[in-house]
């Protein structure tokens, strides 16, 4: 198989066929039912055209963070993470995710404000993109125990591009709590 085909890429020959990568979601609600909201939104990754498997962490409940910091006075969001494996581009899983959003009723009013539901694409197998409408990895990924605890929880050995092993990621986060 010719490398850019087996790292997700467009095959010249083939510009239709990817080949399946893991994509790392996270989902976050603090608005609404937040757990029926994030089951909801996972079953509709789950019906994606081109996602061959998804596996979903448990939830976890956070703090709201804002353009300011934690707020502790903001509704607490519920937190998961997600592993899609995915025949998509990653602008066009991007594309679904925004739909999802959309379809739970989430309004962009203030930046980092409330939402029924928000998705993040975190990863996309190691692709690395500063492309303005797709930054990859997640520029705060490394930054979010609600993101990288759930991760963990999926897949244990699991690398955050640029930054490393996610488990050391969250052991750095924590130890400077």
């Amino acid at each position: 198989m010719n490398r850019r085909l087996a790292q997700g890429f467009h095959d010249e020959a083939h510009p239709t066929r990817h080949a399946p990568v893991d994509a790392v979601v996270a989902l976050g609600a603090n608005l609404g039912d937040r757990q029926d909201t994030l089951a909801s939104a996972v079953e509709d990754l789950r019906r994606l055209p081109l996602v061959d498997e998804v596996r979903a962490s448990r939830p976890v409940e956070s703090v709201a963070v804002t353009l300011q910091g934690p707020d502790a006075s903001a509704p607490a969001y519920l937190n998961a993470v997600a592993i899609v494996t995915t025949r998509l581009a990653p602008t066009v899983l991007l594309g679904y995710l925004h739909a999802i959003e959309e379809r739970h009723g989430r309004e962009r009013r203030v930046r980092w404000g409330d939402r029924t539901l928000d998705l993040d694409l975190v990863a996309f197998a190691d692709l690395r993109s500063d492309a303005p409408g797709l930054l990859l990895p997640h520029p705060r990924a490394a930054e979010r125990d609600f993101v990288l605890a759930p991760w963990l929880e999926l897949d244990p050995d699991a690398v955050l591009p640029g930054v490393g092993r996610v488990d050391e990621a969250l052991a750095r986060l924590r130890a400077a709590r």
